[in-house]
């Protein structure tokens, strides 16, 4: 009867653990950022989570004298060995170079997804390979092409030194899905409305291998700009939105929803999260409730 309870017990924690290691691995970077960064990533690391899909660390690389949250249970810089897929909440000083050359090499490689959000892309403008990772970011317009859709849903490419540098508005603002057959967009309505968020416009980079999933209408450039992007670098799946300014912004479900399939189509090449029942629609935002403090 012991042996008989012993084994129950055994093959019970066995079964925990293949379940957890069935998981994707998922590493969140941050620690410098312009925006709420302390906010912002315990926020995704519980969205990324409830998925059911993920298990997320966090590894803050904060600035000299600062200390590090609760949140982040990796030192900066981490094993990236031990992770299939980087999502970004930085925007800060440059990573130490032997870091740069090992992430890039890892993505590359097909052996690391990089997924990244919004102030993200505002870093590391004298990185090259990061630039070309992420397709477009926050410049200025010498620094590279800029790419939109016109109203007949035909890119558009502005070449460097042309336009305005890149800017911002703030309200909510319609998703207008540009390829519907993607894993990450596949099953999401036409056009969804997003709750109110910045909107970043005329961003800039080298656009090299660049395949836009979604866009959103911008009334400062009268152009739809890409609000939703993946970049094939190498064998590596990278996939960039600028949405998620704040937890009010991150909390609409649409975006949740993009980062959750985003993360596994990075690190996987699939998607099996599902679109929920309480997804935004073309004539209502869908946010979910705010967290009791």
């Amino acid at each position: 009867m012991l042996l008989a309870v012993v084994c129950i017990i055994v093959c019970a924690a066995d079964s925990r653990v293949s379940a957890a290691d069935e998981k994707l691995r998922v590493l969140i970077i941050d620690g410098q950022n312009n925006h709420k960064w302390r906010e912002t990533t315990p926020y995704l690391k519980k969205s990324l989570e409830q998925s059911g899909l993920f298990t997320v660390d966090v590894s803050s690389n904060v600035k000299a004298g600062e200390k590090a949250p609760e949140t982040s249970t990796v030192a900066f810089p981490p094993d990236l060995d031990k992770y299939q897929v980087v999502v970004s909440n930085y925007n800060g000083a440059a990573w130490p170079a032997e870091f740069q050359k090992e992430f890039e090499a890892r993505v590359r490689e097909g052996k690391l997804g990089f997924v990244l959000f919004h102030a993200a892309n505002n870093c590391f403008g004298n990185w090259p390979e990061f630039n070309k990772m992420i397709g477009m970011g926050w410049r200025d317009s010498k620094f590279g092409d800029r790419l939109y859709l016109d109203d007949e849903g035909k890119e558009v490419r502005v070449p460097k030194g042309e336009g305005k540098n890149t800017g911002e508005t703030n309200h909510p603002y319609a998703i207008v899905v540009r390829n519907a057959e993607h894993p990450i967009t596949k099953g999401m309505p036409k056009e969804w409305m997003h709750a109110k968020d910045q909107l970043m416009h005329n961003l800039r980079g080298p656009i090299e291998d660049v395949k836009v999933l979604a866009t959103a209408y911008c009334p400062a450039t009268k152009a739809h700009e890409p609000i939703v992007w993946t970049v094939s670098y190498g064998k590596g799946r990278v996939v960039h939105t600028p949405m998620g300014h704040d937890v009010s912004a991150m909390s609409c479900v649409g975006f949740v929803t993009t980062v959750q399939r985003s993360t596994e189509w990075s690190a996987t090449g699939k998607v099996t999260v599902a679109i929920p029942e309480n997804f935004p629609t073309a004539e209502k935002t869908s946010q979910l409730p705010a967290e009791k403090k």
